[in-house]
């Protein structure tokens, strides 16, 4: 639905990413306009932009009830598979394809992934929850590395599964969020081929053993099981590693707060030089960072505002407006963003 700026309502939400006449990127799809944000649409000159058709969205940080049915779906299915292969050592396929499906079917259509994230963050994530998450955010990522849709769903599905190893693990050490011994960690750690081990056991597809195999490896051969390096890490594995790896940086750890999401983004981009393959991170780190204009924050100062624009010489550092002030984040070095919210 293509309407003038003018015409804009509060509540409006961008089908498409907005350019001014210089290509410069301004909001991306999926912000939700307030008055910020068509000021912000004047101020760059924009006539028009692509809006969902109205009515269509629920409101900023509530998920459709189509969503929200998907979801649960997928964790409790993935609840239901490791319960199964828990007890038997194996699972059907059927039944992931059953829970997984609907889910991806939902997020081709909600592309303001920031806000999926953080209204995802607001749950307590257990390890089914975390499974569901790492297989959704696996698709998104294959998408924006430009993966055909049968290769996104693969490696969704390898996302999904990536942790079915853990049901072979005692729960006393799976489940302790406390101080692990070595022991427990070397235990642990037995996970991924274990995971390989049930999934063999339960499909015809290398593939999606081989990620649970591999989701740990790291590419300067500091991962386990087998210490691999770049050239022996599949892509798939690759791309759900980075998502693992961000979304376990998300969660924290159990009593302490969680991280700026910011501070989470720049580690993952650091562990894109030697540890996770460049390209899923820096395809990560490039869409969210995208996402988050237009999303409101609360600085280290106490100080509430909306992204405007992101730095190029520091992404991470961006120009944040407060009322009637802005401030260059890559300039003022004493200012960073604590907390995003809708």
């Amino acid at each position: 639905m293509r309407i003038h700026v003018t015409d804009l309502q509060q509540g409006d939400m961008l089908k498409e990413d907005a350019f001014n006449p210089a290509g410069l990127h301004v909001l991306p799809r999926g912000t939700v306009v307030k008055i910020e944000e068509t000021d912000l649409l004047n101020r760059h000159k924009i006539d028009y932009v692509e809006i969902e058709p109205r009515g269509s969205e629920t409101g900023p940080g509530v998920l459709s009830a189509v969503m929200q049915s998907h979801i649960e779906l997928a964790i409790r299915g993935y609840q239901s598979i490791f319960l199964e292969a828990l007890t038997s050592g194996k699972f059907e396929e059927s039944t992931v394809d059953l829970q997984l499906e609907p889910l991806l079917r939902t997020v081709d259509e909600h592309r303001d992934i920031v806000s999926l994230l953080l209204v995802l963050e607001r749950e307590d994530v257990s390890l089914y929850n975390h499974s569901m998450q790492v297989g959704m955010l696996s698709y998104y990522m294959a998408t924006w590395l430009g993966y055909s849709r049968e290769e996104c769903y693969a490696v969704s599905k390898a996302g999904y599964l990536h942790d079915i190893g853990k049901s072979k693990i005692s729960p006393t050490i799976r489940n302790r969020t406390d101080y692990l011994t070595e022991y427990d960690m070397q235990e642990l750690r037995k996970h991924a081929k274990l995971g390989h081990d049930v999934i063999k056991n339960s499909m015809n597809d290398e593939t999606t053993a081989l990620v649970a195999l591999q989701h740990h490896e790291r590419e300067d051969g500091s991962g386990y099981p087998q210490g691999l390096t770049k050239p022996d890490i599949h892509p798939y594995s690759q791309i759900v590693a980075v998502a693992d790896t961000y979304l376990r940086l998300s969660e924290g750890k159990k009593g302490e707060p969680k991280r700026p999401l910011l501070d989470i983004l720049r580690e993952v981009s650091e562990l894109g030089f030697g540890k996770l393959n460049e390209k899923p991170v820096q395809a990560l780190v490039q869409h969210l960072m995208s996402n988050l204009i237009g999303k409101n924050v609360r600085l280290s100062s106490g100080d509430t505002g909306t992204i405007i624009l992101n730095n190029p010489s520091d992404i991470f550092k961006p120009l944040v407006r407060v009322g009637d002030q802005f401030h260059d984040l890559s300039r003022e070095r004493n200012l960073a963003v604590e907390e995003v919210f809708l």
